[in-house]
């Protein structure tokens, strides 16, 4: 009999403790403090797969749509400009759903450099995620200059799913990047737990400074940083052994992610909702305090929500299946605040962000997020310091949510694409997308189109 343990088992059972009560994580069903109501209000349509919104604090209220494709479009007073911001489709390969034009984030001095970052799979890098910066022209505000790019860094990616892509400056002044954990399914280069590679993480690095063959610094308080030194086998103490990490990834801020498709940070509190995408039975919703210092592991692929991975079920006797004893399931890393089943939720979950327009006081605080398959929309806030999760939208009309975007006001932003799963599939046959705008239901301006909802 062999008595050998993986690395990854040992963290385990080393990690492992019983879920107790005060443990239990919120699930739809729940009451948000106050009447909450919301719609959304249509901004833009005519949208070739929109999958995320960006917006400059400078004053032009220009919002910018990123369409899968590889092209940015320039939102003004409700209209699509005639030229996108930046044309990629050549390098840009979006065949596949999880594929394409991710995101991108201006620089929090945009209104001085007109500095932009991208994050787009690359075509000719076979699918790597590039995180590219480019510069806007001199001559048009409107859009970027494509001789100004800097490739920062070359994600490379075995398979051609959960690449995540997601990226968005943190009131540190720091990029954040969600990436996926590599694909295809349940982790199977155990990524998420593996220091070693980007994959399976949330990074985070500077981009006003470059270091070494970086085109980009790694911030010193990153958790994850241990400087060459002498090697001293006794007197040690485990808690000081067990932050030496030689060879982990410096640009690495937390792990445990699966699939990381869409984050955003509280513009008051600097907290930061990172939506991960589940396997089979869970989505989940972690939320990382603005006073953190880094290191957490959330998780994957010991745990999906709350609950392990592999989920152990039993045969009810109507044929279902259902969790088998979830009270004393063993629990790896930091629980998630919020979840919900695949059974009758939904099966991909979209970060929305936390509302913080100071005309809508109503939805001040309230943390939003969507569900691509089932097109529901909850909220999420704490009362009494324990986190409520109540459904306040079930949008109808094949309306899926791919992602989102906050305005300088605090507004939440949502896209929509009736985008095919599968491929190859070319994005420009499928129904156009749009923008959409969460407002409380009091506040939606006469006459504006608004998004249809389940039995209305």
């Amino acid at each position: 009999m062999k008595l050998t343990l993986s690395l990854l088992t040992l963290t385990a059972l080393l990690s492992g403790a019983t879920l107790r009560a005060e443990d239990k994580v919120a699930q739809p069903g729940g009451k948000l403090p106050g009447n909450v109501s919301i719609s959304l209000v249509k901004v833009a349509d005519d949208l070739v797969d929109p999958v995320s919104v960006a917006a400059p604090n400078d004053g032009s209220g220009r919002i910018f749509v990123i369409e899968r494709p590889g092209v940015i479009q320039v939102i003004k007073d409700g209209k699509k400009n005639k030229r996108p911001f930046l044309d990629l489709k050549d390098k840009t390969i979006s065949s596949f759903l999880e594929l394409g034009m991710f995101s991108m984030a201006f620089h929090p001095d945009f209104k001085s450099n007109g500095k932009v970052y991208i994050a787009y799979a690359d075509l000719w890098f076979n699918g790597a995620t590039m995180i590219a910066e480019y510069t806007v022209s001199k001559s048009n505000p409107d859009q970027l200059d494509p001789e100004s790019v800097k490739i920062l860094m070359q994600i490379d990616f075995p398979y051609c799913n959960h690449h995540g892509g997601q990226i968005a400056f943190g009131p540190d002044g720091y990029l954040y990047i969600g990436v996926g954990d590599g694909g295809w399914e349940g982790d199977v280069i155990n990524a998420g737990q593996d220091l070693h590679t980007l994959l399976g993480k949330m990074l985070r690095i500077d981009v006003n400074k470059s270091s070494g063959d970086r085109a980009y610094d790694i911030p010193k308080d990153n958790p994850f940083i241990t400087p060459l030194q002498q090697m001293v086998l006794f007197g040690v103490s485990e808690e000081a052994f067990s932050k030496v990490h030689p060879k982990a990834k410096p640009e690495i801020w937390a792990y445990g992610l699966r699939n990381p498709w869409t984050f955003s940070f509280d513009s008051k509190t600097g907290d930061m909702y990172v939506a991960d995408i589940g396997q089979n039975h869970w989505e989940e919703i972690n939320m990382q305090p603005a006073s953190s210092k880094g290191g957490e592991n959330y998780g994957w692929k010991f745990m999906c929500g709350s609950h392990p991975f592999p989920m152990k079920l039993k045969k009810n006797a109507d044929g279902t299946e259902t969790a088998s004893d979830p009270e004393n399931y063993p629990k790896v890393g930091v629980l998630p605040i919020g979840e919900y089943s695949h059974v009758n939720q939904g099966i991909c979950v979209i970060n929305l962000g936390v509302s913080r327009n100071k005309d809508y006081p109503e939805l001040d605080g309230v943390y939003f997020c969507a569900d691509w398959g089932s097109g529901k929309v909850w909220g999420m806030k704490q009362d009494d310091g324990k986190w409520q999760m109540q459904e306040l939208v079930d949008l109808a009309d094949g309306i899926r949510p791919t992602g989102s975007g906050i305005g300088p006001d605090g507004s939440i932003y949502l896209t929509h694409a009736t985008a095919n799963y599968g491929g190859p599939v070319d994005p420009y046959t499928s129904e156009r997308g749009a923008v959409w705008k969460v407002v409380p239901t009091s506040k939606v301006p006469a006459g504006a189109a608004t998004a249809p909802v389940a039995g209305k």
